[in-house]
């Protein structure tokens, strides 16, 4: 499929042919769901944790005598049903990170990108440059175009002075090719590629 190419003035630049295998695929959004929790899991500390008895720290002594005091016996307070004591099979640091197949990370990706081309939320734009990193200048543009939340990927690398410039405006992401992935792509509305993004990334997932 062809798909015309923009630049930030918002002004045509051509067109450019899109692969229908990566950009018109049908949108399935289990595997969308699958990528996205694989993400997320990979993402958590996992440092969460509770002492159990033997790290409290107190005495060894026992709390109170044996008999005579109409209680129930006790013999430490670091026991998990005394106050302050230990937790019984309480959390502990540990990663949630699971697999998930290449073939189904590659297949959600191309799916992700379809879901944007069908839902008219793909721009492709012809690079993404300027030649000083003034915020101001890049957010005046981005105001005119109306994207809303935005992710940009770029070639193998992110033009330094954008990239700089894009760093304090809300809402907007730029990411070099080989860091595109679902969950950066479905969390913002538009999802803008360069003409170079296109084609390494038509080459990376066929």
């Amino acid at each position: 499929m062809k798909a015309p190419v923009i630049n930030f003035d918002n002004k045509s630049a051509g067109d450019i042919e899109l692969d229908d295998e990566i950009f018109g695929m049908p949108v399935r959004r289990d595997l969308l769901s699958r990528a996205i929790n694989w993400q997320l899991a990979k993402r958590q500390a996992g440092t969460h944790a509770a002492k159990e008895r033997w790290e409290v720290s107190g005495t060894k002594k026992k709390p109170f005598k044996q008999k005579g005091t109409g209680g129930a016996r006790q013999g430490t307070l670091r026991a998990p049903q005394m106050r302050g004591g230990g937790i019984v099979f309480g959390p502990r640091p540990h990663s949630h990170a699971f697999s998930l197949p290449k073939k189904v990370r590659k297949l959600a990706l191309r799916t992700a990108l379809s879901s944007k081309q069908a839902d008219g939320k793909l721009i492709i734009v012809d690079n993404a440059s300027l030649t000083d990193p003034k915020t101001g200048v890049l957010a005046k543009q981005l105001g005119k175009l109306g994207w809303g939340t935005t992710l940009v990927i770029d070639g193998a690398q992110v033009n330094e002075n954008f990239a700089r410039a894009a760093r304090n405006i809300h809402g907007l992401d730029v990411l070099p090719q080989i860091g595109a992935n679902v969950y950066d792509i479905l969390r913002r509305d538009t999802l803008v590629l360069t003409k170079d993004a296109v084609q390494q990334l038509q080459e990376r997932l066929k």
